[in-house]
């Protein structure tokens, strides 16, 4: 079992990546109710409260097993909840396996759409993930229609998209390998 239990916690310029706490949920709940959120996932079907108590529940779940994890992901000056972002091993059923590969994911309100939220959150996500010494790459999947969170994996290193098949739907299936030279925190990002 991997040494870390709750996950860091991560700083960029405005934003600051935290383990879900159970205030999270009223807002995190709300966000994955919104139709915006899911438009390209769960065939675009807004989740139910259970659904999302489950997520975070799964979200806290992730550290201890796996070393690696979803953070809530909130404003630095107003503490405001921006949404999710992180890695995990969803064991998915697909061709090829990403089995024990991390997966990286984002989910962000609403509101926070268009702002570079998620490229800035995920940019502190890598840069801790890079620094993991047993991880040489992390995958995405992302819908062909999901144009905007196929521009923030580019901007962050994803590629070699190739077309997969998820839950009978298309998806692309992108790759990135960790950076082999890794400064102690990057873009703008402090660990605590």
């Amino acid at each position: 079992m991997p040494d870390s239990f709750s996950p860091p916690v991560l700083e960029t310029p405005r934003l600051l990546l935290a383990g879900h706490e159970p205030s999270d949920f009223e807002p995190l709940s709300e966000m994955w109710a919104e139709p915006a959120v899911v438009k390209h996932i769960f065939a675009g079907k807004p989740s139910p409260r259970r659904d999302s108590w489950m997520r975070m529940l799964a979200y806290r779940g992730l550290w201890p097993l796996l070393g690696y994890g979803y953070w809530s992901v909130r404003e630095k000056t107003s503490g405001r909840y921006v949404g999710d972002l992180g890695f995990a091993d969803f064991h998915r059923n697909m061709t090829p396996s990403v089995r024990g590969i991390p997966e990286a994911g984002w989910a962000l309100a609403p509101w926070a759409h268009g702002q570079g939220f998620a490229t800035e959150g995920l940019a502190a996500a890598l840069g801790w993930l890079d620094r993991q010494e047993n991880i040489d790459r992390s995958v995405c999947l992302i819908s062909p229609a999901n144009l905007a969170s196929i521009r923030v994996a580019g901007k962050a290193g994803y590629n070699e998209s190739q077309g997969v098949v998820l839950n009978d739907r298309p998806s692309l299936l992108f790759t990135r390998m960790r950076l082999s030279a890794c400064p102690p925190a990057g873009a703008g990002e402090t660990v605590r």
